[in-house]
């Protein structure tokens, strides 16, 4: 049994653990460990995440099996383009991947987009992240490539984009 909710600050240290855990897991087989260290510093700070949710400019949901949060997802509108919503942020801890978590809180940020009246949905991932065949199994496609620098290190993406 599950349910998801609209995280709020108070939830902003269980999204830091869910992010930490799921990093680990995803990202060690691609990138190094200082990188690792380095971009949860960077995107996952408790500051970062907490002005966020608290300014609104993320909206995060949190998915609770048996009122535990096990994952999350963090989309808003995109800040140059406000017709197109953008996925930030989508992570389920190891031990829940393959129960459809992932599938359902996509399913949620479209609702939430097309309730918004929006039809495009955006997201990046890692080029080299398992995870594209699962965004292409939810109807996302390819648009095009982006090399984002944070720090001293480059994200190497895709911008995977959903018509909705």
């Amino acid at each position: 049994m599950y349910s998801i909710r609209t995280a709020t600050v108070n939830d902003v240290d269980t999204i830091l653990s869910i992010a930490d855990t799921t990093w680990w897991a995803t990202y060690s087989p691609i990138l190094e460990r200082e990188q690792i260290e380095f971009m949860l510093s960077e995107i996952y700070s408790a500051d970062k995440i907490g002005k966020q949710v608290a300014e609104n400019q993320q909206t995060y949901l949190l998915l609770e099996e048996e009122g535990e949060p096990v994952a999350f997802a963090a989309y808003s509108p995109r800040e140059e383009n406000a017709d197109i919503y953008k996925l930030h942020k989508l992570y389920c801890l190891p031990q829940t991947q393959g129960k459809g978590y992932g599938k359902i809180l996509i399913n949620e940020v479209v609702q939430k987009t097309k309730d918004a009246g929006k039809q495009v949905l955006e997201l990046n991932v890692n080029r080299y992240n398992k995870a594209q065949s699962f965004y292409e199994k939810m109807g996302f496609e390819v648009a095009y490539e982006e090399d984002i620098a944070i720090g001293p290190y480059w994200m190497n993406d895709y911008v995977m984009r959903k018509e909705l």
